[in-house]
């Protein structure tokens, strides 16, 4: 990549970061891309795709293939722990802990390589998404018609990893991310004084025997050879130190590779509440949120991405899938396609993914736009088998 082209992909990133849009709410990131597309001489966009959602088409004549590649858009509702980072995030309580600014930087980055090079033919589709981090983006541009307004063969994404060597490409074979669902355990009970236990129906109690509970599920319910993961994230419950509280409120994600794991997931928490419910004399409900499914890569795609990776950087095939969710998943049960990790390098001092001192590595934009170009002239080269 030329070095002017990368420091400016680089001020872009930065200024992603030090304005990030939270999940439901990228229109100013929506705005931005827009504008860096035109730019760059992009003219075919379109805006407010499930959502706030933003589908750029690059066409050239000779070819009637078409590829898709996808970015997110949104940050995490986070408060950025780096006090003394030039480019720390103005928006209090929002940052970008997962990379998606890296993200839709790169994308951009591979609209300007693609616009460069005069050797490709076909219709390259740019899907910038909104709210994947548990907001449905992917599920909502699907129901807006995204492979009818806007036809591809394929579509291909990728995802920052730390841990993972800057740059360095891991292709997996089959599953890449866990499926999942968010759900919520709601228990009522029956609110009074403190100081008389006796005369009501404490749920915090209750609650605290939940959480030990849940915690079985995947020691006692699962074949210890299956991979499943129950994870308690917010509690909610109380107004007073002195009153027994009428209600508490826990949160959770479950995650898994096989659907019948899910299943048995969603029956052992169903069992919990009602376990709780007949042992604390409290009304406690389970209720299931939204979810994804497995990100699954389909074979040809999977070996052409490698190839793509191969011709930039040092891939990978011996990393193993982890049990984080991507709704891109919902994009590979429409059309075929592939999802790859892109190393961002050590992931200690705090680096991972979701933690406040997270930040993306700006090296790896050059080979995450080269890696996404390279894959969209391979794809619209070749005919699906």
């Amino acid at each position: 990549m030329d070095p002017t082209l990368a420091e400016t992909l680089t001020g872009w990133r930065r200024h992603l970061h030090a304005n990030p849009g939270l999940t439901l709410h990228e229109g100013p990131t929506a705005a931005f891309v827009v504008e860096k597309l035109k730019e760059l001489g992009v003219t075919d966009v379109a805006t407010n795709v499930g959502g706030h959602g933003v589908v750029a088409t690059l066409h050239r004549p000779g070819s009637n293939r078409s590829v898709g590649l996808r970015a997110d858009m949104d940050a995490l509702p986070i408060e950025e722990a780096a006090q003394d980072l030039p480019w720390r995030s103005t928006n209090s309580g929002v940052m970008h802990a997962c990379g998606h600014d890296g993200h839709t930087t790169a994308l951009l980055g591979a609209a300007a390589l693609l616009m460069q090079d005069q050797n490709w033919s076909g219709t390259v589709r740019l899907v910038f998404q909104p709210a994947e981090e548990g907001g449905g983006g992917a599920a909502a541009m699907v129901k807006d018609g995204l492979f009818q307004r806007f036809p591809m063969d394929r579509i291909f994404g990728w995802h920052n990893w730390p841990g993972l060597p800057a740059g360095t490409i891991a292709v997996h074979d089959s599953a890449v991310m866990a499926a999942g669902n968010r759900f919520e355990i709601a228990i009522e009970g029956h609110a009074g004084h403190a100081a008389l236990p006796h005369l009501t129906r404490d749920p915090i109690v209750a609650a605290g025997h939940t959480i030990v509970a849940c915690q079985s599920i995947v020691a006692r319910s699962l074949d210890p050879l299956d991979t499943g993961v129950v994870s308690l994230t917010m509690v909610h419950g109380g107004e007073a130190q002195n009153q027994i509280a009428a209600r508490v409120l826990i949160s959770g994600s479950m995650r898994f590779v096989r659907d019948e794991v899910g299943e048995q997931i969603r029956a052992g928490l169903r069992r919990v509440a009602k376990g709780v419910s007949a042992t604390f004399g409290v009304k406690a409900k389970m209720r299931i949120l939204g979810g994804v499914p497995v990100t699954r890569n389909h074979p040809e795609e999977r070996e052409l991405a490698a190839e793509a990776a191969a011709a930039v950087t040092e891939m990978r095939r011996d990393v193993p899938p982890a049990m984080t969710g991507e709704d891109f998943s919902h994009f590979l049960h429409e059309v075929p396609g592939a999802f790859v990790w892109i190393g961002n390098g050590p992931s200690n001092g705090g680096r991972e993914l979701h933690n406040p001192h997270y930040d993306f590595n700006d090296a790896v934009l050059p080979v995450a736009s080269g890696f996404l170009a390279e894959t969209a002239r391979r794809a619209l080269a070749q005919t699906r088998g």
